[in-house]
């Protein structure tokens, strides 16, 4: 029988190999628990670091790549507004590419025929004006002596512009910024090459393109991309044609305010102040009315200002009257919601965003407008627009003409009776 120690224990005996174990820990320490970390923690950390890695490596890409984003977008746009012109020519027998390639070279055709009539005109007027500049300033300081009765003379005015330094700052930071306009103009001719390649293939690969989209969808889905895509076409082809209604009335308004005052070429001012002031949103108000003005200076600078008044006028009459009119018609939206959008596009994408507001948003309302269950609406006045009767009888207008309407006997007795 082994031998006890005096707390009832059994004595261990040395091992064979004559080490002896370890001694016991105390009872305290071995009650303390093991605090371990949980198995899952580290993949939780390593998950949600690898997250906000992905968040971060997206948003720089996203704005790596807006650029090119909103260049897909507007040509896709584009797409879809001459998508009819090219459907009918490819029901006719004709290739699909065919047809895109003749719809592009005829808007390339016609713009480039009307920038070379735009740019020939202008350069002769800004050769006009300066050969006719010396009488203009001499014209302008004979004003100026009778009107504050000064001795100005035109050699003193033309060396003391010469010898200015801010002629001089001016033509330091022309010359310095002939590499940045040149920047600029490559920049938006190769941003005009994408758009144009990008609207090509959307065009001339339509359906092939709707095919691919509606393959990775279940047949109730792709019902809903097709039907979709049909209210897109219809609806930019809508805001095209009241953009070019509004072009074609902004025009002749202006034809006929040029041809009265005998500005020269006031048939092509005015299909530039149409166009401009249509298509290109935001700044398209000022620059088409600046040429109108700079044509109108070189025959009278009074002329001038009149062409100014005459285009801010207009644009608020077409801004408030006209463009909200034409465009709930054609679009089939509410006015003020052609308003909003055109407000909200421009504070998100700005130029590019005002132009194609109102068709994203038309297309979107033509589009939820078939998933909203519509009621009748119950026969009230208040729903016309008329107040009715509240539950304390008629009012004190209605019962004071009442009474005046009686005659003057029965109001006398009444008021003989209550007194």
């Amino acid at each position: 029988m082994a031998p006890t120690d005096d707390t009832g224990q059994t004595a261990q005996q040395a091992s064979p190999s004559g080490t002896t174990p370890s001694p016991r820990p105390p009872a305290d320490a071995a009650a303390a628990p093991v605090v371990r970390m949980p198995r899952w923690l580290p993949r939780a950390m390593v998950l949600a670091l690898a997250l906000i890695a992905a968040f971060q490596l997206g948003s720089w890409a996203f704005h790596q790549l807006t650029g090119l984003l909103i260049n897909i977008l507007i040509a896709f746009f584009l797409a879809l507004a001459i998508e009819p012109a090219v459907s009918r020519m490819a029901a006719r027998g004709m290739r699909r590419g065919f047809a895109t390639f003749l719809v592009f070279l005829g808007l390339m055709i016609a713009t480039a025929g009307f920038v070379t009539l735009l740019g020939s005109m202008l350069a002769g007027q800004i050769i006009k004006m300066v050969e006719g500049f010396p009488q203009y300033l001499d014209s302008l300081i004979h004003w100026v002596n009778q009107t504050f009765h000064t001795e100005l003379r035109r050699v003193d005015v033309q060396e003391g512009l010469l010898h200015s330094d801010w002629l001089r700052k001016y033509a330091q930071n022309s010359a310095a910024g002939v590499l940045d306009v040149s920047a600029q103009v490559l920049g938006g001719l190769f941003q005009l090459l994408t758009v144009t390649l990008f609207s090509f293939y959307f065009a001339a690969d339509g359906p092939r393109l709707r095919r691919a989209i509606c393959s990775v969808l279940p047949p109730a889905r792709q019902a809903e991309v097709l039907r979709a895509w049909e209210i897109a076409v219809d609806k930019t082809g809508g805001y095209l044609y009241s953009r070019g209604l509004m072009a074609l009335i902004s025009g002749i308004a202006h034809y006929v305010l040029l041809q009265a005052l005998g500005v020269p070429y006031a048939p092509v001012l005015g299909v530039w102040v149409g166009l401009v002031s249509q298509f290109i949103p935001t700044i398209g108000t000022y620059l088409a009315g600046a040429l109108p003005m700079l044509i109108a200076f070189t025959v009278n600078p009074w002329y001038a200002v009149w062409v100014l008044v005459f285009v801010v006028i207009y644009q608020q009459f077409e801004n408030y009257m006209l463009q909200p009119k034409l465009t709930s018609k054609t679009v089939d939206i509410h006015p003020a919601v052609a308003f909003g959008s055109v407000i909200a596009g421009t504070a998100l994408l700005g130029a590019v965003g005002a132009l194609i507001a109102i068709p994203a948003v038309a297309t979107l309302q033509a589009f939820l407008g078939a998933y909203v269950k519509r009621y009748a609406v119950t026969d009230d006045p208040r729903v016309h627009g008329h107040r009715g009767r509240g539950p304390g009888g008629p009012g004190l207008l209605t019962r004071a003409r009442r009474l005046w309407a009686r005659p003057p006997e029965t109001r006398a007795s009444e008021e003989g009776g209550g007194s």
